[in-house]
């Protein structure tokens, strides 16, 4: 196994274990090749949810970039939604889980298809 399919391992048992649903794994290894190199970088494959910069680069380069949807406040409720359901005391918000499920909390698999 490689690394890559390690780490979606990793993060679907994370989605199993702390955010309690069942992964889609096709749609979760999607995002996660989406994500590119920043999910082997210590710093990069997690994401900074107290930090409001960070959270706002989620908005842009993810939701409204990538995504294609139009900013609004649904988008910042929609990421700490996400937050919440993470753990709010969970310190590794694993960046591609995170992405895999504002992916499906704004019914935006299709993007991955």
């Amino acid at each position: 196994m490689g690394k890559r399919d390690e780490l979606i391992a990793k993060y679907a048992d994370d989605l199993k274990n702390k955010c309690k649903m069942t992964p889609d794994m096709d749609l979760l290894t999607k995002v996660t090749i989406g994500c590119g190199p920043s999910i082997y970088d210590n710093d990069a494959q997690t994401v900074a949810a107290s930090d409001p910069e960070e959270l706002e680069r989620i908005k842009n380069n993810f939701l409204i970039k990538k995504l294609g949807l139009s900013d609004s406040p649904a988008l910042m409720e929609g990421i700490k939604a996400v937050v919440e359901t993470y753990g709010k005391s969970e310190r590794n918000k694993y960046r591609a889980p995170f992405y895999y499920m504002l992916v499906k909390h704004f019914g935006k698999e299709a993007v991955y298809k």
